[in-house]
């Protein structure tokens, strides 16, 4: 079995044990380094090359966000799942704008975390329910002058493929379920990145909900 290989960067040596004990614990997962702040983060993410980068948002030296940034300029295809506390919410958008896979709540079950590796892994997104709520609320309040995209700008299979990606399915699930090729799949999330002015299927669903186009229903 190939296990996916990864990166703990957290500056709380203690909590980066217990998801390392974690992951030990587990056949299809390996924890190859741990780091302590965001630059040894991306120190270690280039010289180890791991398959997802498991991180805090907030960290010494560099921030989860400009970690993140780093490492995919010179590591497209690793992927980062960010952990974030109660609090810090508005810096997750930032975040995924600079390529993170996901999100998380530093509180989430084992359970939790461990279906969040390997939905990222399988480049699904992954969406905490609590901070996401916090994060629309956050939105919502702000009341963003900036330019907001018509509905009717997305084709009812946009809409159709945008819902499936948003609980979660693979772009060959989608194509299974609506009985078209994993290339027209990729076409209409291209497509919908551009309509919606986003860089990722995570930003995109976020944006969607913030719209009112997804409601949490949609969620899995």
């Amino acid at each position: 079995m190939n296990k996916t290989t990864i990166l703990i960067a957290d500056d709380h040596p203690v909590f980066r044990d217990g998801i390392r004990k974690l992951f030990d614990e587990q056949e299809d997962l390996q924890v190859i380094g741990q780091a302590g702040d965001g630059e040894e983060a991306v120190r270690l993410a280039r010289e180890l090359k791991p398959d997802l980068v498991l991180m805090d948002i907030i960290m010494p030296k560099l921030n989860g966000i400009d970690a993140t940034r780093q490492i995919k300029s010179t590591l497209p295809g690793t992927a980062i799942l960010l952990l974030s506390g109660y609090g810090y919410e508005s810096y997750i958008l930032s975040a995924l704008r600079a390529g993170a896979a996901g999100f998380l709540s530093k509180g989430a079950r084992s359970s939790e975390l461990l279906d969040a590796v390997r939905a990222v892994k399988k480049g699904e997104p992954v969406l905490d329910q609590s901070l996401a709520y916090r994060i629309l609320t956050r939105l919502v309040s702000a009341n963003s002058p900036s330019a907001k995209p018509s509905l009717e700008e997305l084709h009812e299979r946009e809409l159709e493929v945008l819902k499936k990606a948003a609980r979660g399915m693979t772009n060959r699930a989608i194509a299974e379920d609506l009985f078209i090729s994993e290339r027209t799949v990729q076409t209409h999330l291209a497509n919908i990145f551009r309509k919606l002015n986003v860089g990722s299927r995570t930003e995109a669903v976020l944006r969607a909900l913030k719209e009112g186009w997804l409601s949490p229903d949609d969620l899995p």
